[in-house]
């Protein structure tokens, strides 16, 4: 009797991935991991110097260096890109923090709206290339859902955004829409906000996280994956934060 596993297909062969903010972080760990998958990937960030590096790491494609804020660039970027376009990552952006009423009217308009405005500029861009069953995939997080002092309007971005990806799904579809809520993940984005503390950070959620270990990119980069190849799911908000958001 023949024991022999089949071998198993690569699930994103031949289709095109999309990474805004992939030179590092869950964009690059995504990146490797779709390439693992055969995917094309395409990576795109503001340092040059960092996206060619990252480039190199994973074989991409091609990368294109602006920033995602810039709506002239943005456009600019996906009007070079051939059809069709699989799936997108969006990862660009940080969170907005501080006490309310510290801030000014427009450092709250931008906190309220930074994620959404981009999230809408990715998809007007994009969506007429975009293959139908592909996924557009946005990045928020679990933190602000704990109303805290000092998190100022972190928590009412945060609150916005499911229901924003889920009528995005509504009007994309067929094209599919589905929000990634990540708590801490180990990245160089962490350790520059943290510096110092960064360490104390891991020990402290070893200690107390359900899982028992740190949230990193891999762990991330996997559930991107599964939206991307699980054709049934859209319109949705999958955590990924160890249990954080419950100790």
């Amino acid at each position: 009797m023949n024991t022999t596993p089949t071998p198993r297909e690569p699930q994103l062969a031949g289709q095109t991935v999309i990474l805004i903010g992939g030179s590092a972080g869950i964009g690059l760990e995504t990146a490797r991991a779709a390439r693992a998958e055969g995917a094309d990937v395409i990576l795109t960030g503001r340092n040059p110097e960092r996206l060619e590096d990252a480039a190199r790491d994973v074989g991409a494609r091609s990368t294109s260096a602006f920033d995602a804020n810039d709506s002239t660039a943005l456009g600019e970027f996906f009007s070079g890109v051939p059809a069709p376009i699989d799936h997108i990552l969006l990862t660009a952006g940080e969170p907005t923090y501080g006490p309310l009423l510290e801030m000014s009217p427009e450092q709250v308009r931008d906190g309220l709206s930074d994620h959404i405005v981009l999230g809408l500029a990715v998809a007007r861009n994009a969506h007429q290339k975009m293959r139908p069953g592909g996924t557009l995939i946005l990045m928020g997080g679990t933190g602000g859902r704990r109303i805290v002092r000092g998190l100022g309007i972190a928590s009412a971005a945060t609150a916005a955004i499911p229901p924003f990806v889920a009528a995005l799904a509504l009007e994309l579809a067929p094209v599919r829409v589905n929000l990634i809520a990540a708590g801490f993940v180990d990245t160089p984005l962490s350790a520059s906000l943290l510096g110092d503390q960064l360490e104390a950070r891991r020990n402290e959620l070893r200690t107390t996280l359900p899982i028992g270990r740190v949230v990193g990119p891999a762990d991330v980069a996997a559930l991107a994956v599964h939206i991307m190849t699980n054709t049934a799911l859209t319109g949705a908000t999958y955590d990924i934060d160890g249990g954080q958001q419950f100790v």
